[in-house]
């Protein structure tokens, strides 16, 4: 299958954050929760959004004859339905991580706040959140247009001795003979050779408009008519920290459009995620690893995977991400974050929980 679009999506946190809209609480460290400010840190899912076309095609009524009265050599002969995939985008999200609930101490008389999301996910410190970004643009899912011959412009199109014969041939002459006056009409129109001409150019527009909407009635009777429709649906990983191989997330059917992927009525569409880095613990200048400072604030050094979503024996998208689960946990001094002197804020990245800015308040 020949893909007329192909996304590929490396998102940003900040992207991604402004493409999930949340909201978010403010928590003090004070007396009432013992200066400890508790939260949940992420793992990272991975939503694929998949953009499928749908079309049904049917005969016309005069498809016999298409070739004889208009020369049409591809009328549509009998009912069919297919499907494709049209685009797929690939988008990181963080979700609570169960295994991962923390409290960062501080001291006692020393303010530090912690911005949460709606899911209690460490968002930032000592600031409010970091700037988001552009959404990223999910496709829309958009209804078949009407047919040919539907409306009011398609009855018009059948002449009372068209409605009258029981002969099928002789109302395809009929059809075809009316398809010849009407465009002879349109050109009298624009040659300014008619004899009664639309009293202004707005009325020409609707006179055009409904000559045209006739003549695609007619000729739909003898071509036939396809109808199509997209789909779009979202379909959620959560991977763990080893490799994928031609996971199945979903399936495209013909009849159904996008399926799950126990629904065996459809063609597979398949995720491969490949680990590229595993998170490592940071060293000092000896090379030797840091310890998790007491009552520290955890955050996530996450590795990164290749996500490659399949369908058909093609690549359709591929994105490198951080990801959470190929990560281990560290943390940061909370006296950082009451320091009177100067007094830290850090941002995270909520896809990943892995630090983004740690600089002084003052900046």
């Amino acid at each position: 299958m020949i893909l007329r679009n192909i996304l590929i999506a490396a998102l940003t946190a900040a992207t991604c954050l402004a493409g999930h809209a949340q909201t978010s609480q403010k928590i003090t460290a004070g007396k009432a929760n013992e200066y400890g400010l508790v939260y949940t840190l992420p793992q990272t899912a991975v939503d694929i959004y998949i953009e499928a076309e749908v079309s049904e095609s049917h005969p016309g009524e005069f498809y016999n004859y298409a070739r004889r009265h208009l020369g049409i050599n591809d009328a549509i002969t009998t009912d069919s339905r297919s499907a494709r995939v049209v685009s797929a985008l690939i988008v990181p999200r963080g979700i609570p991580d169960p295994d991962k609930r923390y409290t960062a101490q501080f001291k006692a008389g020393q303010s530090a706040y912690i911005t949460l999301s709606d899911t209690e996910m460490p968002i930032a410190i000592n600031a409010e959140g970091g700037a988001a970004a552009e959404a990223p643009a999910i496709p829309a899912a958009r209804p078949a247009a009407p047919s040919p011959l539907e409306g009011e412009a398609a009855r018009q199109a059948v002449t009372s001795d068209m409605a009258r014969s029981a002969s099928v041939s002789k109302k395809a002459e009929l059809a075809a003979q009316r398809i010849f006056e009407l465009r002879e009409t349109r050109s009298d129109i624009l040659s300014g050779n008619a004899d009664n001409p639309p009293a202004d150019g707005d009325a020409m527009k609707l006179v055009l408009e409904n000559l045209s909407a006739q003549e695609a009635a007619l000729t739909a009777m003898f071509a036939g008519t396809t109808s199509t429709r997209t789909e779009v649906r979202r379909y959620t990983i959560v991977p763990d920290s080893s490799d994928m191989s031609s996971r199945v997330i979903g399936r495209l059917s013909a009849v159904d459009g996008l399926i799950d992927a126990d629904n065996l009525a459809g063609a597979p569409i398949t995720v491969d995620i490949k680990v590229i880095e595993q998170g490592v613990l940071p060293v000092n200048e000896k090379g030797e690893v840091k310890s998790f400072p007491k009552g520290g604030v955890a955050y996530n050094i996450p590795g990164s995977a290749a996500v490659t979503v399949s369908y058909g024996g093609n690549r359709i998208a591929s994105a490198t991400l951080p990801m959470a689960q190929l990560g281990i946990v560290f943390g940061l001094d909370p006296s950082l974050f009451t320091n009177k002197k100067e007094p830290y804020k850090v941002t995270f990245d909520p896809t990943s929980g892995a630090v983004l800015e740690l600089a002084p308040m003052a900046e």
